[in-house]
């Protein structure tokens, strides 16, 4: 879901902040807000993608991308023209980027060296996520209008076909070796399919975990994580679906990260302000180190496995005008923030 944000305002950046970590975390997985920058600008949000190699952040805002600096969080680029943008996917040895256009049901491809739009794909209606699998060297957005997933070859752009998901689909990630695994909201379950025959080959329920959004893997021990909205982490062994734990996260999340380098798991959630920091004790024994707070309405994310940082974003909401009882949720002008979560 996007969020309206008005105006373009100058970035500002506030940094360190003086919040620490929970009382009694170990010092090596101490994590607390490292920054704040205030970088404005126009159009609702929802995915972040970060592309540690190139120190860039993407952040998708309703007709446009934001291209930030990773490290100073200042803008350096826009990609224009992307109507109801939602994700977006990258692909470096191609030299190529991809957003998922919900507006007009597009793909469009953009140059990674300047920005520039290449070409325009039509998909699946309503594509929410998208992604890049690096073992077919395939797009594949995940349509909320036609639940299903829209295949497209990164180096020509063309469709290679869709897989019929029968729900609504959200996050969705890769093992790297030819199996794509997302969340069906509706459904409350996760579907594995083959990313080159487009073949389904597992519907795996998640209860007790109810309409999953955020979805993660650790490719080396076969876990996924998958962020539920009644406010747990459902981890899935990723050979065989079963459910391995369940542990407590936060309201109102929309999405999951894992980082291999420090093997923890995180969920943003945007209703109590926090993010949540999940650790394997034992085999299959996943605890809550901590929940840091972060600020209303940082829901998304994106993790940086180089710096072992995660990057959130929100913005002020505007109070209601004397007498008004109902509107589309609105916020301050102007008041769009990168939030740098790290130890």
């Amino acid at each position: 879901m996007l969020i309206p944000v008005a105006a373009v305002f100058s970035l500002a950046v506030i940094s360190p902040l003086t919040n620490h970590h929970s009382v009694g975390v170990p010092e090596a997985y101490a994590y607390h807000v490292l920054s704040t920058s205030v970088v404005g600008g126009e159009g609702g949000w929802d995915y972040l993608t970060l592309d540690g190699s190139a120190r860039r952040l993407y952040i998708s805002r309703g007709t446009h991308v934001m291209v930030l600096d990773a490290d100073s969080c200042k803008q350096t680029g826009d990609i224009t023209n992307t109507p109801g943008v939602h994700g977006i996917a990258i692909a470096p040895a191609l030299g190529r980027g991809f957003t998922s256009n919900g507006g007009d049901s597009t793909v469009t491809i953009f140059g990674l060296a300047d920005l520039k739009e290449i070409a325009r794909v039509k998909v699946g209606q309503r594509p929410d996520a998208i992604m890049f699998d690096p073992a077919t060297s395939r797009v594949f957005t995940f349509n909320a209008g036609t639940s299903d997933a829209t295949a497209v070859d990164a180096a020509t752009g063309a469709v290679a076909g869709s897989v019929p998901l029968g729900g609504k689909p959200e996050f969705a990630v890769s093992d790297g070796k030819g199996t794509i695994f997302v969340n069906i909201e509706d459904k409350s379950e996760i579907i594995a399919f083959d990313a080159k025959t487009l073949a389904v080959k597992h519907h795996w329920p998640l209860a007790p975990g109810e309409e999953p959004s955020g979805l993660s893997i650790d490719i080396k021990h076969h876990r996924l994580f998958s962020t539920c909205h009644n406010n747990k982490m459902v981890v899935l062994d990723s050979e065989s679906g079963k459910v391995v734990a369940t542990p407590a996260i936060g309201a109102g999340t929309d999405a999951s990260a894992f980082d291999s380098g420090e093997g923890l798991a995180f969920s943003s959630n945007g209703t109590d302000a926090t993010l949540t920091i999940i650790k394997e004790e034992a085999p299959d024994k996943f605890v809550v180190l901590d929940n840091i707070k972060t600020e209303p309405g940082a829901r998304t994310m994106a993790i940086d496995p180089k710096k072992h940082r995660i990057y959130l974003v929100t913005a002020k909401v505007k109070a209601p005008m004397p007498g008004e009882t109902t509107r589309r949720r609105a916020y301050e002008p102007g008041s769009f923030k990168v939030i740098v979560v790290g130890k």
